[in-house]
């Protein structure tokens, strides 16, 4: 419960109504498909997950088939897209038998809906990143880091202010603003985040999470392929929303009821990755990644026998992974890894 008559950070607010562990939206609901609050691509068509598949093994490939590699998913939903990855890996034998499945898991509610759906599946779930081993790992975050609370500041006549939530009682807030040290902001953060910026937006999460995962690809080689709705402009801006039963929801109405996210500025990404000496393979739309997949030829082929019925399901559900005015244009594909790969498979037509 939040305690009345006091303001927390902004991040604060949305870590306690996302993560408390007796009360937190994550910790206690399902949110996804038809009877919760938004749904994943991963549930929309199996065809997504069957890309990322023969996308990874082309990475496998480019590592020089090592013998053994570790695939994580960072948060992983209900399960749905490592479930589908196995089963398409399953028809690739040799790479098969090269994968250790892993799933980052904080929530205690997915995790059971998980391991009740990859029960028949060698899946082990880990609460730290140093219970990987070193060989190479691929780490995949779809939809995980807009999940992560974010601060924010405003730049009031010259001043920094950082934007808090006021507790009035506790179904009552109000956002105000107070004035900060930036300097002290730009050290945590390690770079000039507020340079020709007018708004502030940023996890200091996400940089934890990136700082921890561009350490062991430069200790144990691999890559990162982030997977999530976002926006390529050196200009921040508040993009923080909440969304209740596949609504906009104001962000104070049904507090650790409804979701919380933001934005990724995968141009704030690129500083903080370059700031951790790795590389960013590319960035692209998730309409361009999946049709340089070949994810057309594959719906194709397997509606071919399809009754009318069968056919329109799967080109409509296609149609919602990658139409522009659907998931298409919105959602960005990210690919890091260490400095001497080289591999632009999904960000161009090879």
């Amino acid at each position: 419960m939040l305690k009345n008559n006091r303001s927390i950070p902004l991040d604060q607010f949305i870590n306690k109504a996302l993560y408390d562990k007796s009360s937190g939206y994550y910790f206690k609901k399902n949110p996804f498909g038809k009877n919760g609050d938004y749904i994943t691509s991963p549930n929309i068509s199996r065809l997504f997950s069957e890309m990322l598949s023969i996308w990874t093994i082309a990475f496998w490939e480019n590592l020089k088939f090592p013998k053994k590699i570790n695939l994580i998913e960072l948060g992983g939903g209900n399960g749905e897209m490592v479930l589908q990855m196995i089963k398409t890996f399953e028809k690739f034998p040799k790479f098969s038998n090269s994968c250790n499945f892993f799933i980052y898991e904080k929530s205690p509610y997915l995790k059971k809906i998980q391991k009740k759906k990859l029960q028949n599946y060698k899946v082990k779930w880990i609460k730290s990143f140093n219970e990987l081993n070193n060989e190479p790992n691929i780490f995949f975050a779809n939809e995980f880091f807009d999940a992560l609370p974010v601060k924010q500041f405003i730049k009031i006549k010259n001043r920094w202010a950082e934007r808090y939530i006021e507790i009035l009682n506790n179904k009552s807030f109000k956002f105000v603003n107070k004035f900060t040290d930036m300097n002290l902001i730009e050290q945590r953060v390690g770079f000039k985040i507020s340079q020709k910026q007018k708004i502030i937006e940023y996890s200091p999460l996400s940089l934890k999470f990136l700082k921890l995962i561009s350490r062991k690809l430069k200790r144990s080689n691999g890559g990162i392929l982030i997977i999530d709705y976002g926006y390529m402009n050196n200009m921040m801006r508040d993009t923080v929303q909440s969304i209740y039963k596949h609504k906009t929801n104001n962000i104070f109405l049904n507090f650790s009821d409804a979701d919380i996210t933001h934005l990724i500025n995968f141009e704030l990404f690129k500083k903080i990755i370059k700031k951790n000496n790795l590389k960013v393979q590319g960035i692209t739309s998730q309409r361009e990644f999946l049709i340089n997949m070949g994810i057309l030829e594959r719906a194709e082929m397997i509606s071919k026998k399809l009754k009318f019925t069968g056919k329109a399901n799967i080109f409509y559900r296609l149609r919602k992974l990658i139409d522009n005015k659907e998931m298409g244009k919105l959602f960005k594909f990210m690919l890091i890894t260490n400095k001497n790969i080289k591999f632009k498979t999904g960000f161009k037509v090879d």
